[in-house]
């Protein structure tokens, strides 16, 4: 799939087949996640893969956003390590969030390129979520859970939107009008 249709038909997946998703895709869906930009070159990010069925079970158990987890192969929290950028100003604290949103996304459009259906769950920074993976996942204090992303095999199919708007496009400066 070229990258650009890629971008345009992925959709947000939310019932999939019981199909196991192959260790060789799971593979690849990780080097995109880890191919992407990172501030400081600090890489913070880490990835929690859930195939057990016992703990995709338990994901709506504790706050989550994702009550459809459990009729899901595979699930990846997406983590940022709040250790990786130590000395850096109070300002930029936060870049994991942004380098783990880009590894995220890398991940969710290699799954549609590979066929498979996924959905962003926003974890970070709903204090109820993050605490609810963190003790499911037992996850140590600098490791911050940012999204969830659960995805299979998809069971649904959902209609391209095209979500182009040039009333959002201003070249130079901030025009009320487009011209």
């Amino acid at each position: 799939m070229e990258t650009l249709e890629a971008i345009k038909t992925r959709r947000s997946i939310r019932k999939y087949k019981k199909e196991a998703v192959p260790d060789d895709i799971l593979k690849e869906l990780l080097e995109a996640g880890m191919s992407g930009p990172t501030g400081g070159n600090g890489k913070p990010w880490q990835f929690i893969v859930i195939n057990d069925p016992e703990i995709l079970r338990k994901v709506p158990t504790v706050p989550s956003g994702a009550p459809f987890a459990p009729d899901a192969p595979l699930a990846i929290v997406v983590c940022g390590d709040l250790e990786k950028y130590p000395g850096l100003s109070e300002e930029f604290l936060d870049v994991w969030v942004i380098d783990c949103s880009i590894a995220a996304q890398n991940i969710l459009l290699a799954a549609h390129g590979k066929g498979l259906g996924a959905v962003w769950t926003g974890v970070y920074p709903m204090e109820e979520r993050v605490n609810g993976l963190k003790t499911l996942l037992e996850l140590p204090e600098n490791i911050m859970p940012l999204v969830l992303i659960v995805m299979g095999y998809p069971a649904e199919q959902l209609p391209v939107e095209d979500r182009y708007d040039v009333s959002r496009v201003h070249y130079n400066t901030f025009e009320i009008e487009n011209k």
